[in-house]
């Protein structure tokens, strides 16, 4: 995800002041996990993946994963 956010976002656009790339990652961020359907997901998004996981064993999550998606307009 490193490489990703290093050549999608850092290695694009020129940022003076820190918050400028802030405000840039959230939107990236939200689109990749919730847009983004990945090959080594078998086509899932990482959101829809996570969804998944919870699904089959909810015991393992703190939080519903689905609350956080509820407000993204994408």
């Amino acid at each position: 995800m490193n490489r990703i956010l290093k050549e999608a976002i850092v290695k694009r656009y020129y940022y003076s002041p820190h918050s400028q790339l802030r405000e840039h990652l959230v939107p990236f961020a939200n689109a990749y996990n919730y847009a983004k359907r990945l090959k080594t997901l078998k086509g899932l998004t990482p959101h829809e993946l996570t969804v998944k996981c919870w699904t089959d064993e909810p015991k393992g999550f703190n939080v519903d994963p689905n609350h956080h998606a509820a407000g993204l307009n994408i």
